[in-house]
C-alpha cells in the first residue's frame, strides 16, 4: 500500500465518522448537536431525545454502514468473479429468492385462502421468509452450477432463477388484495430504521461471517482477474474459490435483503467508483476501500431520504437509484476502457 493510499484511507475514515455524526443529528425531531453528543454518551437530561438517538438513530446509522459496505463488497466479489462490470450482488437470484419468500408470506393468503393469516405480518416472519427464500434459490444455483465448469454459466443460471421467482411473485400478486400489494411494495422500498439493537446484533454476526470469507478470498480474487485458465496454472483451486466467493456474497446480500429489503444500485455503482478513485485492481486495497465508500454512500443516501426537519421519509431505494443510475450510465459509456 502506497503513502497515497494510506492518506486516502485516513481521509475516508474521517469522512465516514463525519457522515455518521451528521446522520444521527438529522431527523424529523430537531435536536441540538450538543444534546446529540450527550445522548450518545447516555448523559442527556432529556429522556425522549436520548431514546430517539440511542434506540432509533444510532441503530439506523449502524444499519446503513452494514448495508452499504456489505452491498459494495458483494458487488465487488461478483464483478471480479464474473469479470463483468455490470454484475451486482443480486445476479445469483438472491434478491429474487428473498422477494419470493416475502411474497409468500404477505401475498400468500390471497392465493391460499388465509393459510398464512396467522403469521401476517411480524418483523421476524418477514426476515425468516426472506432468508429462507434467498437460501433456497442459492442452494438451487449451487446444485446446478456444480454440474457446469464455466463461471459465466452460473451468471446465466442465477438470472434464470431470478426470472422464475419473479414469475411466481406475479402470480401471487394477481390473486392478492390491494392492501397486501401495498404492504409488499412498501417492503420493496427498503428500510434502514426498523432494527432494534438485538436484531442488529444478529445481522452483524451473519454479516461478519460473510466479510471474513470475502477477506479470505482476496488472493483468489486477484488471481481471477487474470482469467480462470491462468488461475488454474498458478495452482488455484478455482471450484473451491468460486464456491467460497458465492457463499460470501450470499451471506452479505441475502442478510441485507432479509433485514433491510432489496436496496438497488449501491452494490453495482460503489465498486466502480472505488476503482476509478483508487486507480487499482488490487483487492487488498479495493476491499477496505469499497467497505468505506459503501458505508459513506449509504449514510449520505439515508440522510437525504429522511428529509431533515420533515415528518416524511423517502424510500431509501429511490435515493440510491437516483445516485446509482447516473453512475451506471457513466459506466456504460466508459465500459470499453474498464479493465477486468
Amino acid at each position: 500500500m502506497t503513502t497515497k493510499h494510506t492518506y486516502s484511507f485516513i481521509l475516508l475514515a474521517l469522512l465516514l465518522m463525519l457522515c455518521f455524526v451528521v446522520n444521527i443529528s438529522l431527523g424529523s425531531v430537531s435536536i441540538p448537536f450538543t444534546e446529540v453528543f450527550y445522548s450518545v454518551l447516555g448523559h442527556s437530561e432529556n429522556e425522549s431525545w436520548q431514546y430517539i438517538i440511542q434506540d432509533y438513530r444510532v441503530p439506523k446509522a449502524f444499519t446503513a454502514i452494514l448495508v452499504g459496505s456489505g452491498l459494495g463488497i458483494s458487488g465487488l466479489l461478483m464483478q471480479t468473479l464474473f469479470r463483468n462490470p455490470l454484475a451486482g450482488p443480486f445476479v445469483l437470484g438472491i434478491s429474487s429468492g428473498a422477494s419470493l419468500g416475502v411474497a409468500l408470506v404477505i401475498l400468500g393468503s390471497g392465493l391460499f385462502g388465509g393459510v398464512f393469516a396467522s403469521i401476517l405480518i411480524s418483523k421476524w416472519s418477514i426476515v425468516i421468509a426472506a432468508s429462507l427464500g434467498s437460501f433456497l434459490v442459492l442452494l438451487a444455483v449451487l446444485l446446478v452450477s456444480s454440474k457446469v465448469r464455466d463461471t459465466m454459466a452460473i451468471l446465466i443460471i442465477g438470472l434464470m432463477f431470478g426470472s422464475i421467482t419473479a414469475a411466481i411473485v406475479s402470480v401471487l400478486a394477481y390473486f392478492s388484495s390491494a392492501e397486501q400489494l401495498q404492504q409488499y411494495i412498501f417492503w420493496g422500498f427498503g428500510s434502514l430504521g426498523n432494527l432494534s439493537w438485538n436484531e442488529l446484533f444478529i445481522f452483524f454476526l451473519i454479516y461478519l461471517l460473510g466479510l471474513l470469507l470475502a477477506l479470505f478470498s482476496i488472493k483468489a480474487l486477484n488471481t481471477f482477474l487474470l482469467g480462470e485458465n491462468y488461475a488454474k496454472s498458478l495452482g488455484l483451486n478455482v471450484k473451491k474459490s468460486r464456491f467460497i466467493i458465492i457463499i460470501a456474497t450470499s451471506l452479505l446480500a441475502g442478510t441485507i435483503t432479509a433485514f433491510a429489503g432489496p436496496i438497488a444500485f449501491i452494490g453495482l455503482a460503489i465498486p466502480h467508483m472505488t476503482r476509478q478513485i483508487f486507480n487499482t485492481s488490487n483487492h487488498k486495497i479495493l476491499l477496505p476501500a469499497v467497505f468505506l465508500f459503501g458505508a459513506i454512500a449509504m449514510l449520505i443516501c439515508d440522510s437525504i431520504a429522511q428529509l431533515p426537519s420533515s415528518d416524511y421519509t423517502l424510500p431509501i431505494n429511490a435515493i440510491t437509484s437516483l445516485i446509482g443510475a447516473p453512475v451506471v450510465v457513466w459506466l456504460l459509456v466508459r465500459q470499453r476502457k474498464m479493465v477486468f
